[in-house]
Parts: structure tokens; C-alpha cells; sequence
């Protein structure tokens, strides 16, 4: 069974991919180039699956040098719980783009099956907490003031956020479906005259790890995400670890603005690793911005059920 599912689960994960394909329109949740490390925020089904007490940071700045253009911070925290399979979480994320800023506040859950003795694990979770958008059309350019959605603004409106997902996995690869909320939800002024609408997306992401030799792995990974009335992105993306420290790669995003991106992480101690990521856009919009930054810092110590931090590669 297990070389079953690791010899064809990439295979499966680019069908499934094209699968959820839909038309095009823009980017409404966050976009991370370094999502292998961010797990927590797109799947609760990762939670306490590295066995360790696992604290994140990360901020990303998105095409630098344009006017309102995306910024990120979210911190996670998660880690095993006993001995039954376990596992909890928490994350706060910021987001800000134009005239729109959310914070989102979640909690996460998971339980964890072990599939056979040779280390296959099946991960389900479960994701709830509240999200807050504050948008203020006062910050736009309106071609016309006098259009009555010049002022068209939301405050603190709060909805809940309910999520799912799965994650199957073993020291050398893993897979992983899941949806960060499924409800769908509209903010618009007491008029109505402006709607905001807030899609359930769907993510599908997978990787191998490939041992060379014991100074280097390697591992492509892979994300798609998709979401009812926009087209799906696809992130592909090759890294490289040498002596268990060093992790060098690159990769590309298709979507209506494609990005080639390249990453460097660095293990500091067994408890700390530090990551970079530079994004560069492709097609006109690469003319109006620098690219974007992503920095993260992991801290993980071991727990009661594993005194010591796993070394896997995801």
C-alpha cells in the first residue's frame, strides 16, 4: 500500500488540481511563497504532526513600490497533545491590501491515524475561529466623488470561519487537501450600493523528499489553490537541503500574473530556523513594483512525546 500511494499520489495531485479548475478573477486570500513552512494557515490537519512544539513568524510584503499593494504577517503555534494522535493550534494573520485590512483569529484541531508500522499517518483537522474586514473607500481614486460608493465603508464586521482538511504523510512525502473556511461571505454598506464577497477557496499541495546522499535532499513540492468565481494558481517549487542546515530553491506560480520565486533557509540550532523568499513578477505588472519579500523564523522544541525536534524536511 505505501509504495502504491507514493508512486502515484503526484500524479493524482495534478489531476485533482485541474480538476478544481474555474474562471478567472483576482486574489482575495493571502499568497505565500514559502507555504511548505506555513502549513498551519491553509490546513489544520498539519497540527502536531512535526511532533513538536512549533512557534512561526512570517511577514510578506507583495510588489513592492505600488500603491496598496499586499501585506501579510500571520504567527502560528501548534503542537502534539499526549499520546492518542492529537493535535492543537492556534494562528492570528493580518492582512492588508488597499483599502481593505482582515484579521483573522483561529483555532485548530487535529487527530491523526496511523495508516501501517512502516510510519504512514492520515491527519484529519478541523479549523474555527473569526475573521474581520474593515474596508474605507475614502482611500481609493474615484474618477467621479460623487459616485455613492465614494463612501462606502465596512467596520469591524466579524463573520465566523469554519474549516477543514486532510493530511496523509510518512518521513518522505505528503499530501494534503483542504479548505481554510467554507463559508462564503458578503460585507457591503447599508445602502448596498457596494458588495464585497469573501469565496470558500480549496487547496491541494503535495511533496517528496528525495535523499541523494547524507549531505543532500531534495524535495519538489507543489500547491494549488482555487476558489468559486477565480481561476486556479498553481505553485510549483524545487528545494534543496545539504547537511541538514543549508536549504536553498526556486520556483515559478502560474496564475494571470506569473511569478518566478527563489527561497533560502537557514537552521540556525536544532530549535530555530530562519527563511527568505523573493518573488519577481512576469508580464506588465513586473514594470510598477521591485518584486515581493517574505521572511519567516520557526522555533520548535520537543515535547513530552518526542523530547526531540523532528528532522523531517516539511
Amino acid at each position: 500500500m505505501k509504495k502504491s500511494l507514493s508512486t502515484y499520489f503526484v500524479p493524482l495531485l495534478f489531476v485533482l488540481g485541474l480538476f478544481l479548475a474555474t474562471p478567472a478573477q483576482a486574489q482575495q486570500e493571502p499568497q505565500y511563497t514559502q507555504y511548505m513552512y506555513n502549513t498551519q494557515v491553509i490546513n489544520p490537519a498539519y497540527v502536531g504532526s512535526r511532533g513538536s512544539l512549533s512557534v512561526l513568524g512570517l511577514y510578506r510584503t507583495q510588489w513592492v513600490g505600488l500603491d496598496g499593494a499586499p501585506k501579510t504577517a500571520s504567527f502560528s503555534i501548534n503542537s502534539p497533545m499526549g499520546t492518542e494522535g492529537m493535535g492543537i493550534g492556534a494562528g492570528v494573520m493580518h492582512d492588508e491590501i488597499g483599502p481593505q485590512t482582515t484579521t483573522q483569529i483561529t483555532a485548530d484541531f487535529s487527530y491523526t491515524i496511523r495508516m501501517n508500522d512502516d510510519g504512514l499517518k492520515l491527519a484529519f483537522g478541523m479549523k474555527a475561529g473569526a475573521n474581520m474586514v474593515n474596508i474605507d473607500g475614502e482611500k481609493l481614486n474615484w474618477y467621479d466623488p460623487n459616485d455613492p460608493s465614494y463612501n462606502f465603508i465596512v467596520k469591524n464586521k466579524t463573520k465566523p470561519i469554519i474549516g477543514a482538511g486532510f493530511f496523509l504523510y510518512d518521513k518522505n512525502w505528503y499530501l494534503g487537501l483542504s479548505s481554510p473556511s467554507f463559508l462564503s461571505t458578503e460585507y457591503y454598506d447599508d445602502t448596498k450600493v457596494s458588495v464585497y464577497n469573501s469565496h470558500t477557496h480549496f487547496y491541494l499541495s503535495g511533496g517528496y523528499v528525495f535523499t541523494i546522499n547524507e549531505n543532500l535532499k531534495l524535495k519538489p513540492a507543489t500547491i494549488f489553490k482555487v476558489a468559486s468565481g477565480t481561476s486556479m494558481s498553481a505553485d510549483v517549487t524545487l528545494n534543496a537541503l545539504f547537511l541538514e542546515t543549508f536549504t536553498l530553491g526556486a520556483g515559478y506560480r502560474f496564475q494571470a500574473t506569473s511569478t518566478f520565486n527563489a527561497l533560502a533557509g537557514f537552521q540556525v540550532t536544532d530549535q530555530i530556523m530562519i527563511g527568505y523568499a523573493y518573488d519577481l513578477q512576469t508580464g506588465a505588472l513586473q514594470h510598477y513594483n521591485s518584486g515581493s519579500h517574505e521572511i519567516f523564523l520557526r522555533f520548535e522544541l520537543g515535547t513530552r512525546v518526542q523530547p526531540k525536534v523532528n528532522p523531517r524536511f516539511f
